[in-house]
């Protein structure tokens, strides 16, 4: 059973089976958390949009009032909020929507602030970068249902090598700037290898859809329960905000 690069992913409820108690060998997940004894119904494609659809919702929500509002310092501690509700989410061995949805509000805050700052800044860019975002997350999923990409144990291994890669770079570069001043190893700034690495970095999430997509087909196929569409749609939107912010970061180098 592959695993996916998305850690919120990795967190389903696991057993000696294989990934989100999947059982390799009977093709089925064992009895379902506590939390979700009242919700037995094995999880749908349509859980999995509706979730998702929810999420992005309240993520737009807040992040037009913030926009609307031109309160952008929001968007540092909001990221900081999101963050940390990430990690609980995460980590935490039980399904709270509640929380995931308070996640997505907080994102939402970050996102507004975020697009606020840079559509003063360069007029329309935000409309550009939705767009690309939209795009890419559609060519991606026209790709994982057609088949033109299959997702292979090799496939997984090199996506999850390459995000480890690019969050290390990431890191590093941070780490430069913090000591050395400026942007650390230029990986941040309008040049060739500031674009290089902005390209890398939407490639990898890119692809990394193609494993979000694969983990929530083998949950569905493994009879899940319908809870547990909250974390495959966190996880979406975990993936869809990193890329909407890099193609965002993108944009803006070509219109320095």
């Amino acid at each position: 059973m592959r695993t996916s690069s998305n850690p919120a992913f990795r967190n389903l409820p696991a057993t000696a089976g294989g990934y989100a108690t999947f059982d390799r060998q009977s093709g089925s997940f064992p009895a379902a958390p506590a939390e979700a004894e009242a919700d037995r119904r094995p999880m749908t494609i349509d859980d999995v949009v509706t979730k998702t659809g929810t999420l992005l919702a309240i993520l737009v929500a807040t992040g037009a009032v913030t926009w609307a509002s031109g309160q952008y310092w929001l968007a540092l501690p909001a990221a900081l909020i999101g963050f940390v509700l990430a990690m609980v989410v995460i980590f935490k061995k039980t399904i709270n929507p509640p929380l995931i949805m308070i996640y997505a509000a907080a994102q939402g805050v970050f996102v507004g602030g975020i697009s606020g700052v840079f559509n003063e800044r360069f007029d329309g860019i935000v409309i550009q970068a939705v767009i690309g975002t939209a795009g890419v997350f559609g060519g991606m999923l026209v790709v994982y249902k057609t088949g033109a990409i299959r997702v292979t144990p090799k496939l997984t291994k090199w996506i999850i090598g390459a995000l480890i890669g690019v969050v290390a770079l990431m890191f590093v570069n941070l780490l430069g700037a913090l000591i050395g001043g400026g942007d650390g190893l230029g990986l941040r700034e309008p040049t060739p290898l500031g674009i290089g690495f902005s390209l890398l970095v939407i490639g990898v999430a890119a692809f990394s859809f193609l494993l979000d997509f694969d983990a929530a087909d083998q949950a569905i196929r493994g009879g899940a329960p319908a809870k547990f569409a909250w974390y495959i749609a966190f996880g979406l939107t975990v993936t869809l905000v990193w890329l909407y912010l890099e193609i965002l970061r993108l944009l803006s180098y070509f219109r320095e």
